[in-house]
């Protein structure tokens, strides 16, 4: 037994584990890292697990779409093969003795891959069959598209180093030359004795090995041999790894080029996989050029990469779509925000909402119709599909009642996108288009992925520099993860959004839809910029500081009133909804024309839910609101629990106590939910009880242990869907619904069943 442990312990694949573990720990944490991915363990809640468990091809996840996955993570596994035999074959000097010595090194250094693949194969095969629910046969062949991609990388490498690797029988007779390929060009500069490693049984002692059939081997000595032709036989495999590793980078930056072409946009997961070979390729040329030096050498490589960056040349901020920045920037001060009171802005601004509110007011049966005013949260596709699916049953419910009721939609990232669409489908009604907003197909169109071309985009573009560009308006934009965004939403709503948001001033003006503002944040001064086709300066301050200024600070901008000279009004609408709902890394940050640049970012950094926006436009109207109204009903959709189980400080580690003072930072959501309650009893003051309703409709996750809520994504899945869709059957939620209907006097009707 003793024997039996000492022979499976000398073995070389276990020694090999034992080189990663010992040396390569970079390596490893990417194995680590795509291995939290594809769990869940980290990005959850961006659903970044998706990209690996359900890629998508051609708005598809079939065979061909985990084909691709399985061609990304062949040439990830085949990299990982080449770098280590880089740094690491000249310490196993037996290898060069061996016919085919890269082959048998792959199968030998097959733990690691090997075990990830069953894991990866494992998670596909539970993800599928719980959470998309799809079918046994169809789950098995997407598990064969995946194994059948992987072997078909496998073998362009076998075939590639079949006719360009030399083993031993090349290079033993002394009179032929080593080839060309093993001059200064190739890698392999560093100096490594062989004859000293060779000679050393203490340095990497190796007993078997396994050949191309799984078989065990014998090591056998290679002190007798050449060290020269050893060295010959390792640096034309290093040559080429290098080339392989090439070809990675170029595929990707070719990809980059081609993303307006749906055909040549492939799983994110496989672009995934591909950048990964990059970056084991940089790790293990760094690793292998500078040794003990290579932690150095990387934080000065990534010092090096920011400082170029930081020229226009080599950083390409992304741009809002429509806006003419090839003029002088507007100056953007506090100085320039207090002109906003030097002339008479604020008040014709108010004057030409009251116009709008008395459209709106005509169009009712009632004397003194119910104002509505519908708030939505962010949270991705989870809240897109939850705000179309409450709003839908609404008004279905109420007879029509709840969208001719609403004045005003406010609200962040998610949510907004849902109501933008859910909005252009009444518009279309409302202009005798045949359309049933009530169709279950348009929440399936709002909830196709946006995730898969998006990963896909900055893996093959934005990591390198974007320099392609397109014309939108008479001007030129660079192509990047923004753009590729806006041409899915775009696809997915089959162009119904693709329009400027000047398109729908006319309609709000006569009231034929709601108005909807969209309130992204300041990255400069955390201040909210207002989005709207109409002028909405009154917006900018609470309504004390318009009579009495300087008593409060001006703490948002009136995007058209700021950049109205750059062509505000021609902002492309998908471009306003994403900067609304840019999420952190996952979209690009917005630059605006202005000096000092004005950088926006999703606007649930400051207002996730709407209410600010919504309580300072009834605090504004407040009087015309009691005058012509039976009062206001506010409808808060969200998509997350409002109240949060309170967690213990007790048993922290020290590291962690003195990083528990930062955790507040982290309760953003709660602290503007404490922050909109105030203001909402604020409201109840103001306006008074017969004058003001709260409603809210609430997402509230599965209590099953082994169900997960819907995470906050470009991405949802189908049993998520359907998750969604119940949670509208809940005693709260219900009883809004009733509270709403009675509310707007619609006829006594059965609400939808389950």
């Amino acid at each position: 037994m003793k024997q039996w442990l000492s022979s499976l312990y000398y073995s070389y694949p276990i020694q090999l584990l034992i080189l990663h573990i010992r040396s390569y720990h970079l390596l490893l944490l990417l194995w680590i890292l795509v291995c939290l991915f594809l769990s869940g363990q980290l990005g959850q809640k961006l659903g970044i697990q998706y990209l690996f468990l359900a890629p998508e091809y051609m708005g598809k996840v079939n065979f061909w779409s985990f084909f691709f996955v399985g061609l990304g993570f062949g040439g990830f596994f085949m990299s990982w093969n080449l770098t280590i035999y880089l740094l690491s074959a000249q310490y196993f000097p037996f290898l060069a003795s061996l016919g085919k010595p890269f082959t048998k090194f792959s199968i030998n250094n097959g733990l690691i891959p090997m075990s990830f693949f069953l894991f990866y194969l494992g998670y596909i095969i539970y993800f599928q069959s719980y959470y998309e629910q799809f079918s046994s046969s169809r789950i098995w062949f997407n598990c064969l598209g995946l194994l059948l991609g992987t072997i078909a990388i496998i073998l362009f490498y076998i075939i590639y180093f079949q006719f360009t690797n030399r083993d031993i029988s090349y290079y033993r007779p002394k009179k032929q030359k080593a080839p060309n390929q093993i001059t200064a060009i190739a890698p392999g500069h560093r100096k490594v004795d062989i004859d000293y490693i060779k000679k050393d049984d203490q340095r990497w002692k190796v007993k078997t090995y396994l050949n191309e059939y799984c078989q065990t081997r014998i090591v056998r000595s290679v002190a007798h041999y050449d060290s020269k032709l050893l060295k010959n036989i390792f640096k034309q495999n290093h040559l080429n790894a290098l080339i392989t590793q090439l070809i990675s980078m170029t595929t990707l930056l070719v990809l980059g080029y081609l993303i307006d072409l749906p055909f040549f946009r492939i799983p994110a997961g496989a672009s995934i996989f591909i950048m990964v070979n990059v970056f084991i390729a940089v790790i293990g040329a760094i690793t292998y050029w500078f040794d003990e030096w290579r932690i150095t050498v990387i934080i000065l490589l990534l010092i090096g990469i920011n400082f170029l960056t930081s020229f226009e040349l080599f950083h390409h901020t992304n741009k809002a779509y429509g806006l003419d920045y090839y003029q002088k920037p507007t100056p953007y001060s506090y100085e320039k925000l207090e002109s906003v009171y030097s002339d008479s802005q604020i008040e014709e601004d108010k004057n030409n909402t009251k116009n709008i509110l008395s459209n709106w007011k005509n169009k009712q049966a009632e004397e003194k119709p119910k104002m509505v005013i519908l708030s939505v949260s962010g949270g991705g596709l989870k809240s897109a599909v939850w705000v179309m699916n409450v709003v839908q049953q609404l008004d279905s419910l109420s007879g029509g009642k709840l969208l001719d009721h609403t004045v005003l939609i406010t609200g962040a990232s998610g949510g907004m996108i849902g109501m933008g669409y859910m909005r252009e489908l009444y518009l279309q009604k409302q202009l005798q288009q045949p359309v049933n907003i009530y169709d279950q197909q348009y929440i399936d169109n709002i909830s196709k992925d946006l995730l898969n071309s998006l990963a896909f985009t900055i893996v093959s573009n934005d990591l390198f520099v974007p320099w392609s560009k397109f014309k939108q308006d008479g001007f030129y934009y660079h192509k990047d993860r923004g753009y590729i965004f806006e041409q899915q939403l775009n696809e997915n709503t089959h162009y119904l959004l693709d329009k400027q948001i000047c398109d729908y001033k006319d309609f709000e003006v006569d009231a034929t839809i709601p108005m909807l503002y969209l309130t992204p944040s300041i990255v400069n001064d955390a201040r909210r910029l207002f989005i709207s086709p109409q002028g909405v300066s009154f917006m900018m301050m609470p309504p004390i500081g318009v009579s009495k200024h300087k008593t409060v600070e001006i703490d948002a901008v009136d995007f058209n009133w700021m950049f109205n000279d750059y062509g505000s009004r021609n902002l492309r609408f998908t471009t306003a909804l994403r900067m609304n709902a840019t999420y952190p890394y996952i979209l690009p940050n917005v630059h605006l024309p202005s000096q000092p640049e004005i950088e926006v970012m999703d606007a649930g950094f400051l207002d996730n839910y709407g209410i600010l926006a919504a309580t300072r436009f009834l605090q504004v109207f407040k009087d015309w609101i009691k005058e012509n109204t039976s009062g206001v009903m506010l409808v808060q959709i969200s998509s997350s629990e409002r109240i949060e189980q309170i967690r213990t400080s007790k048993q922290r580690g020290i590291v962690e106590s003195i990083l528990n003072p930062l955790g507040i930072a982290g309760k953003v959501l709660a602290l503007q939910e404490f922050e909109h309650d105030n203001n909402i009893g604020f409201m109840y003051d103001l306006l008074g009880d017969e004058y003001f309703e709260m409603v809210r409709f609430i997402y509230s996750p599965p209590t099953a242990k082994n169900q997960l809520a819907a995470s906050v994504s470009f991405h949802i899945t189908e049993r998520e869907k359907k998750d969604i869709k119940q949670a509208l059957y809940t005693n709260d939620n219900q009883s809004s619904l009733r509270q709403v209907v009675d509310a707007l006097q619609a006829p006594t009707q059965p609400f939808v069943e389950k």
